[in-house]
């Protein structure tokens, strides 16, 4: 091994000796990845393929223990840090360039109690590691709705889906949580360990350590539940989408519908002559029988004339799956987001503008509806605060190729600005791409939220060694 040039922590460059980093491996019980090592792209390689990072090191932890050892040597040799858990993050902040990552996805421990309801997750596992063995026991906690994203970041950037209306954020069912930080010591942060700790980590993303356990509260839910898709023709859009902010008004906790805009995947149950064209699609979900969930859908059924349906009894875990082959890996995407009090008709009309204008077929526009368990959380709870959100809407730009960038990018841009002025401002920080630091501020933050998590920055991470994030500056002292 030859010796490597690095970047630190402030950005410059420097060289660390091959002594000196094969020292370093030798205190792993995981594996020390380098830019030498064959496995090297792969182990660089995440989720949204825009990312291109070569990191000088990559380190696979086994377990806690050697985020402790990557920690202590990342500061010593003053490194630039990124933390990696399942990679899903849109921003790539998993990867550095130069630098070292500190990769969990191996980590995948999931254990469960079920006489206490509760959960032991290690950071690398995947919203399937989880469901799988939550749902050996009926049991669940409120997660995302694509299972190969990580526990990790979903949780710690607030965490959302199909069971948020019913027993609230992610981050309202994490009951504790282990942390390295970033002077490289061990704590647990809980509601009476560390309590500063525990409420920055609800929504703060990783600006405080690196997370290596979260304890979880779990609900009953499945194995079966009632779930679905039914699906309009596009020329139906202005009035389903009218009927349906007025459906959800009434919707019970239990149940849930998103609203998804985009070009007809082929699926078996869709009509051929349906395939690629625009399309208006509910996505149904109640966590309770099917005679019930027969009843609440049945007005959707009434919003127009269907293209068709898939809808009835599934196992929760099969729902969880449900939009994963429209997520894989390898495709290059970009999000822009906006977070709604009330579908207004200049919501809705500029949707439907941009809908219209789709520059890939793998692009979609989703409405996710918020409220129930989860507003009535009080807002300083958690440092996750935009309770006040109705619908969270997710511009979806996703395309194949790189010199598909520029259009399908500025499609997404234009939908967001032109939506702003019907928006509340806020957004959910799991959904900002790398550019959007100046949403942090009154965005993903409110400003009050935010001058609490910069005295907690400060005290936990006074140097900002965790940067690769949505980041959160510590006070200057």
């Amino acid at each position: 091994m030859s010796d490597l040039s690095v970047t630190s922590n402030n950005g410059a460059s420097k060289t660390i000796s091959s002594e000196t980093v094969q020292a370093f491996a030798q205190g792993l019980r995981g594996t020390l990845v380098t830019p030498d090592s064959a496995d090297y792209d792969t182990s660089r390689t995440i989720w949204n393929a825009m990312i291109d990072k070569r990191p000088a090191l990559i380190v696979r932890c086994a377990g806690t223990a050697d985020v402790l050892h990557a920690v202590k040597f990342a500061k010593a040799q003053d490194l630039l840090v990124a933390v990696k858990g399942a990679g899903h993050n849109i921003a790539g902040n998993a990867i550095c360039n130069g630098g070292l990552v500190i990769d969990l996805s191996h980590m995948k421990s999931v254990r469960v109690d079920p006489i206490t309801r509760k959960a032991w997750v290690e950071p690398g596992a995947t919203l399937s590691d989880f469901d799988h063995e939550t749902q050996a026991f009926g049991l669940a906690t409120p997660t995302g709705i694509n299972s190969t994203t990580g526990i990790s970041g979903l949780t710690l950037g607030g965490g959302f889906g199909w069971l948020t209306r019913t027993y609230g954020m992610t981050v309202d069912n994490l009951l504790s949580a282990n942390v390295v930080t970033a002077d490289g010591r061990f704590v647990t942060a809980s509601a009476t360990e560390n309590p500063d700790l525990f409420w920055g980590i609800r929504g703060g993303g990783g600006n405080f350590g690196v997370v290596t356990g979260f304890e979880f509260q779990l609900h009953p839910v499945g194995p079966e539940i009632f779930a679905g898709l039914i699906v309009f023709p596009f020329d139906q859009a202005r009035s389903l989408l009218n009927q349906y902010r007025e459906y959800v008004k009434t919707l019970p906790d239990a149940a849930n519908v998103w609203a998804v805009l985009r070009k007809a995947p082929p699926l078996p149950f869709l009509p051929e002559t349906i395939h690629g064209k625009e399309v208006v699609v509910f996505a149904c979900f109640y966590n309770g029988s099917a005679t019930e969930g027969e009843k609440l859908i049945a007005p959707i059924r009434n919003f127009g004339m269907s293209a068709g349906e898939f809808v009835g009894p599934m196992p929760y875990t099969a729902w969880q799956k449900a939009f994963d082959p429209l997520l894989t890996p390898g495709a290059r995407n970009y999000w822009k987001s906006h977070n709604f009090t009330s579908l207004s008709d200049g919501a809705i009309d500029t949707v439907l503008d941009s809908i219209s204008t789709l520059p890939s077929p793998h692009g979609e526009i989703f409405i996710g509806l918020f409220g129930g368990a989860e507003s009535r959380i009080p807002e300083q709870a958690t440092a996750y605060t935009n309770r006040d959100a109705r619908f969270i809407m997710n511009v979806h730009s996703r395309w194949e190729t790189a010199q598909e960038d520029k259009v399908c990018i500025a499609w997404a841009r234009e939908f967001f600005q032109k939506a702003a002025p019907f928006a509340t401002g806020g957004v959910y920080v799991n959904f900002m791409t790398e550019e959007e630091t100046e949403r942090i501020q009154g965005g993903a933050y409110k400003s009050d939220v935010l001058t609490r998590l910069t005295e907690v920055k400060t005290k936990w991470d006074p140097s900002n060694f965790f940067r690769m994030n949505q980041n959160i500056h510590p006070l200057i002292r």
